[in-house]
């Protein structure tokens, strides 16, 4: 059984700070792959948790070893619309929902007032160029292990530009146990005996195609997407007891005493029962305990990595692992017992651990990345052209230390659901403050000055002195495409 007190007191270890300015120069100079840093096309491993908050990485000790200490931590990470499918989609597109046309989780989803889900994926044509056609166009070997999009069920389609596919459906919702994947072409049934265990089965393939693709010494990319701690987020079974009664997150916004300024949605919701903190306190012991898993596979990757080829060679030396998650979720922040979507901080912001060549380890980063960059980031280590319709751009100026100017804002966006459709823009900037805008369908909007309001309990909006700036570059922003992008996001 593992001891909470241990876990927890990880979250102190010390980190070697690196601050780096920005990077200048035109969008176009942005794209360009910079072959002199980096290995002649390094190995890639990207792992996507599904609804895992910033601050779950507390519980996952071995990840924060592994990644965060032999890497880079980024502290502002941040996904444009919180919700799986449109986040996913955006993943693979470099793109906002916006220009990926993908808005919920489901072609019929009743709830949204704009349709996606794999179905609404695949017919905007974002299926025949995507990360996984350019890398594997560029010499990849590419491969995907776990969720892909919702909506991908019961079907022997292989998507193109993956060699090796093993994408689990998603029927009737995420299981754990008792659950189909599609591995080849094939489906196959995987039962309730404790080694079909989702996360573990995820692990097991990614490992074997991290190690065949290494022997092959075939450059490789590997998508590894293990459900895990989605709801129902069920623990392995060897984890099951790990953090027995451990109470859920207690942030200032915990079941907020005054809501008044908050939208109406949020207003009529009232103060927790008891017996809605239980639940909470039980999903979140559930949850950190299905991440211990995680944190096993991702201990699997890098020591699969550090076992030598033949001629000699440690893969792990010329791979980067890529570790985030594909939005957040709410234990009763402003009230709101669970679920994501919301523009709230729980939502938005992410974990985002990077290890591989030239990233100085325990180093860290403030600037404002978003989950649009991680296609571009992808294509330019491998050293090949980032296509036009990318709205995101390369990390890897904050990799390796070469970053001189950076974006200022990035666009918060979403379809209907638990309130009206919204646009917004949160802003990071040296010497001007952190700040959230939020307009929603209807009229109603939220303004929050994080510096001094970190958990946005004081909604400072007043309709007669609006922040037009932030009125302004949200105009910008919120129909940007590509280049134009750069830009808005840039801004004065």
């Amino acid at each position: 059984m593992r001891k909470i007190g241990t876990v927890l007191a990880s979250a102190a270890l010390a980190l070697g700070l690196l601050f780096f300015g920005s990077y200048v120069g035109p969008a176009s100079s942005m794209r360009k792959a910079k072959a002199q840093t980096v290995p002649a096309q390094p190995n890639i491993v990207f792992i996507l948790t599904d609804d895992m908050r910033k601050d779950d990485l507390q519980y996952m000790p071995k990840t924060k070893a592994l990644l965060q200490s032999a890497g880079m931590n980024f502290e502002n990470a941040f996904v444009s619309n919180a919700l799986c499918c449109p986040s996913r989609s955006t993943i693979m597109r470099g793109q906002y929902s916006h220009n990926t046309g993908v808005w919920s989780n489901s072609s019929t989803d009743s709830s949204s007032t704009t349709a996606g889900g794999w179905q609404v994926y695949q017919q905007n044509g974002n299926e025949t160029d995507n990360v996984a056609t350019r890398l594997q166009g560029a010499g990849y070997k590419t491969g995907l292990f776990g969720k892909y999009l919702n909506g991908y069920d019961n079907t022997t389609y292989r998507p193109p530009g993956w060699d090796r596919w093993f994408g689990a459906f998603t029927l009737g919702g995420l299981h754990y146990f008792n659950y189909d994947v599609n591995d080849q072409g094939t489906i196959t049934h995987y039962g309730t005996s404790e080694s079909n265990y989702s996360t573990d089965v995820i692990s097991g393939q990614a490992d074997a195609f991290i190690r065949s693709s290494a022997l092959q010494g075939t450059p490789f990319f590997a998508y590894v997407a293990p459900l895990a701690p989605h709801d129902p987020s069920t623990p392995a079974p060897r984890d099951a007891h790990d953090y027995d009664g451990i109470q859920g997150p207690r942030l200032p916004s915990f079941n907020e005493v005054d809501v008044s300024d908050k939208p109406s949605w949020i207003r009529q919701l009232s103060k927790l029962s008891s017996s809605q903190i239980s639940s909470i306190n039980k999903r979140h012991e559930n949850r950190v305990e299905s991440l211990q898993a995680v944190d096993d596979l991702v201990e699997g990757v890098v020591n699969t990595l550090k076992n030598p080829t033949p001629d000699g060679t440690i893969p792990l030396d010329n791979t980067y692992i890529i570790f985030t998650s594909d939005n957040g979720f709410h234990h009763g922040e402003h009230r709101i017992p669970k679920q994501k979507w919301r523009p709230y901080e729980e939502d938005i912001h992410m974990p985002l651990l990077v290890r591989g060549p030239g990233v100085a380890a325990g180093s860290t980063t403030d600037k404002l990345t978003l989950n649009t960059d991680y296609m571009p980031t992808f294509l330019d280590l491998a050293g090949t052209q980032i296509p036009p319709y990318a709205d995101g751009r390369s990390l890897r100026p904050l990799l390796d230390g070469s970053v001189t100017t950076w974006r200022s804002a990035i666009l918060l966006e979403a379809a209907a659901n638990y309130s009206p459709a919204y646009e917004g823009i949160r802003t990071i900037s040296s010497g001007l403050p952190k700040r959230k805008y939020i307009e929603y369908a209807g009229g109603v909007k939220e303004l929050y000055n994080l510096d001094t309001d970190p958990y946005e309990l004081a909604n400072s909006y007043n309709p007669t002195t609006p922040p037009t700036d932030l009125v302004s570059r949200l105009q910008s922003l919120k129909s940007c495409a590509g280049n134009g992008c750069f830009t808005a996001e840039n801004g004065p």
